[in-house]
């Protein structure tokens, strides 16, 4: 990453990177996608920021604490016994170095949200957060 790339986009893209090859999702792990996906697009994994908060640290260090949403799209009888081993395997990995490679304080799981497309009941987005605690200076929110 450069100087110039925020330590949440920093954070963001390690996580992105640490899913890629999350088990069941064939490589399908994608950063904050746009695009809708098709019926054989899935599974698939989306890395999304949530809110970000911060809190004056010391005179010149910010503690932020951010909501990192990652979804789990799964189609298929009973999707949430298919996303089961994905959120196992994506759990596994985010919890395997909880300082992210250095870039934060610490990542903890927060809340699991399965929700239904009420148009295709055989489509699942299972959004799981997890809450990131970092620090920036205050006066360059690339550097800790």
């Amino acid at each position: 990453m450069t100087a110039t790339t925020t330590r949440r986009e920093q954070i963001l893209a390690f996580i992105a990177s640490a899913l890629e090859d999350t088990e069941g999702v064939s490589g399908r792990v994608y950063r904050s996608r746009v695009e809708a996906f098709s019926r054989n697009e899935a599974p698939a994994v989306i890395i999304e920021p949530g809110p970000d908060r911060a809190q004056v640290y010391a005179t010149c260090k910010l503690d932020w604490t951010m909501d990192v949403l990652v979804v789990v799209h799964t189609r298929g009888q009973i999707t949430d016994q298919l996303a089961d081993p994905i959120l196992l395997d994506v759990h596994s990995k985010l919890m395997a170095d909880r300082t992210l490679g250095g870039l934060a304080i610490d990542i903890v799981p927060t809340i699991t949200d399965p929700q239904r497309d009420k148009a295709d009941l055989t489509s699942l987005w299972q959004v799981n957060t997890y809450q990131v605690r970092y620090r920036t200076a205050v006066n360059d929110l690339s550097s800790p």
